[in-house]
């Protein structure tokens, strides 16, 4: 009894939020409002933005209801809304005036507060289905460039020309049916078309250009002028060998100038991991860059509720799932919504793709994924920028240098013990990267990475930096995935490549060695380095799985946990990072934890040496 009167509270405080709000009034609006007297006869008092109530233009409009509405639609973006935009709705066929909900009047009270403090405006917006997320950035750009701003270019660009085309609809359908009362000129509002352009059209006697693009050309945009830029969907926007999103985002913001007023938002459901979408998704979550993060979840969106034919039956029957949603306040109107979602789509991997609960939950794996992404995200919560960066000399000795390769969390440690993990890339910036990764071993907790190095360079080079590092790192335990340097597939030839490795041994001899069986004279004896091959790389992943999942290991460089992102395991079975991806900080990982483990346990008193092999 106590918890279905709790859900009726629940939706009881759900609805009277919602019936609070009245665009029109300004009640519950959005910002800094005040209560001032009108001169419409069906509005004797209105809440207004207190930018319109400090405006001096008030006074000369006091008494003239057409003219009071057209400058409080200069400084209320909702009213404007309901008065001028219309649209179609994701429910009928009927067009109706355009209200905001929810979620879209929270994305645009960040808009609003980067505006008015002159700031340009950029955002990332993670989103859920069927709450309007395009449909509010192409109004909320629409409201500027009809109100505020004259020559006031704009650039609407999707994964394909056609979803661009599309959002411009939405402009077309507002100017046509715009009130002509409330137009800032007197020539009726119309998108025409602009020097003969099928991708460009104007705003007539405002002369703002609104151009569509599609990712696959980002020539098209070069040298345009814009003020705005709505970016679609850009978790589906493809990378190939000639091009990428990154590539492109950069043509867009070189167009794009960095004023007041300027506008570029980027909005996308989720599309898995390890794309441009979830990275720049966590640059700017984590406030590394220059956009508001903002997620919408499924539980905010209006639409998303359905009555269930028996609460009482539903509470006793909520899974482990929904009994979370209940604890965090949802009702059960909105917890049977996402338990119907669920059966139609088959499997909750789908829906939490589409319809998220948490933003984590959003990016959702492919099925293939190696690594948990709530384990990985785990980790990730640790991770910090590097106290240091620079590079360890042959003495050894650490400089610091900004433009320098080695990252360097915690200096080295007297009397701590330590493996340095190196795998060995190619030499051109295309080939992999080459990684030394030091990892301290704690007595009575866990390891920790301290340092990495990751470049391009020539195999020599790299090992000597290894050593110098290894040596820098009070002569750590040295383990280097040996493949590299046992075949020409890397560039020169096997026998030189060999080479490097017996002169590391010369110099330095606190080296990982393994067993290998000759069989031509039908002996064991010992190599330098660990090779990888398809047996001992499934025990390197499942070892580094395992300390993933159960916290065994303390991670401080984000692009692990990004790697961890986009590592699979294909078809056939075997292990690797997803096209356009790299997997070599992970293997460094996978390698010192697989060497510490090997290693007899610490002596509880002491910090001895960690022992050669």
């Amino acid at each position: 009894m106590k918890d279905i009167l709790i859900n009726r509270f629940r939706t009881y405080l759900r609805n009277a939020a919602e019936a609070e709000y009245n665009p029109v009034t300004g009640f519950g609006g959005i910002g800094r409002r005040c209560r001032i007297a009108t001169p419409v006869p069906e509005l004797p008092y209105a809440y207004v933005p207190v930018s319109m109530a400090e405006d001096p233009q008030l006074e000369l409009v006091r008494n003239n209801p057409t003219e009071w509405k057209k400058l409080r639609f200069r400084h209320d973006f909702e009213y404007w809304s309901v008065c001028c935009a219309t649209i179609k709705p994701k429910t009928g066929w009927q067009y109706q005036p355009f209200v905001l909900n929810g979620p879209q009047r929270r994305v645009v009270a960040a808009l609003e507060a980067d505006r008015l403090a002159g700031r340009p405006m950029r955002m990332i917006i993670l989103k859920a289905r069927q709450w309007g997320a395009s449909t509010l950035v192409q109004m909320y750009m629409a409201w500027i460039q009809c109100c505020l701003r004259t020559h006031w270019n704009s650039l609407i660009c999707s994964q394909v020309k056609q979803t661009s085309l599309t959002l411009r609809g939405m402009l077309a359908t507002v100017l046509d049916n715009y009130p002509q009362e409330y137009w800032p000129e007197d020539k009726k509002p119309a998108l025409k078309p602009f020097q003969s352009s099928d991708d460009v059209r104007m705003i007539n006697t405002r002369e703002c250009c609104v151009s569509v693009a599609s990712c696959h050309n980002q020539d098209s945009i070069r040298g345009a002028d814009y003020a705005m830029a709505h970016l679609s969907e850009v978790a589906f926007w493809p990378r190939t060998r000639k091009r990428s999103p990154i590539d492109f985002l950069r043509a867009i913001l070189g167009s794009v100038a960095i004023m007041p007023g300027s506008l570029v938002v980027m909005e996308s459901t989720a599309n898995g991991v390890g794309n441009f979408f979830h990275q720049e998704w966590l640059r700017c979550k984590s406030g590394e860059g220059d956009k508001h993060a903002v997620f919408v979840p499924w539980y905010e969106i209006e639409l998303n509720r359905l009555k269930a034919p028996d609460d009482r039956a539903l509470l006793a029957s909520l899974d482990e799932y929904e009994r979370n949603l209940w604890e965090q306040g949802l009702c059960l109107d909105q917890i049977y919504w996402y338990r119907c979602k669920t059966r139609a789509y088959g499997n909750d991997k789908a829906v939490h793709a589409e319809f998220p609960t948490t933003d984590t939950e959003a990016f959702t794996d492919t099925g293939r994924n190696v690594f948990a992404q709530q384990h990985v995200e785990n980790m990730r919560a640790e991770c910090t920028a590097p106290a240091h960066k620079g590079e360890v000399d042959a003495s050894p000795a650490f400089a610091d240098d900004p433009k320098g390769k080695l990252e360097m969390w915690e200096a080295p440690q007297p009397g701590a013990q330590y493996v340095a993990a190196v795998d060995v890339g190619g030499r051109s910036q295309d080939a992999d990267y080459s990684v030394i990764a030091v990892m301290k071993r704690v007595r009575g907790g866990i390891p920790e990475v301290v340092a990495q190095w990751r470049g391009h360079a020539d195999h020599d080079r790299v090992a000597t930096n290894a050593v110098n590092i290894a040596r820098y790192y009070s002569n750590a335990l040295l383990a280097i995935e040996s493949n590299t340097f046992e075949t020409a597939n890397y560039g020169g030839d096997a026998d030189s490549n060999l080479f490097i490795l017996s002169r590391i041994a010369e110099v330095y001899p606190n080296l990982y060695r393994r067993r290998h069986y000759d069989a031509a004279t039908q002996t064991w004896h010992q190599r330098v380095g660990f090779h990888t091959n398809r047996a001992t790389k499934a025990i390197l992943v499942d070892t580094l799985v395992e300390a993933v999942r159960d916290g065994l290991y303390t991670e401080r460089s984000a692009a692990a946990c990004d790697e961890m992102d986009t590592y699979e395991q294909r078809g056939n079975g075997s292990y690797g990072a997803k096209d356009g991806h790299h997997d070599d900080i992970l293997m460094t990982r996978a390698l010192a934890l697989h060497v510490m483990d090997s290693l007899p346990a610490m002596a509880p008193d002491s910090y001895s040496q960690l022992p050669s092999w």
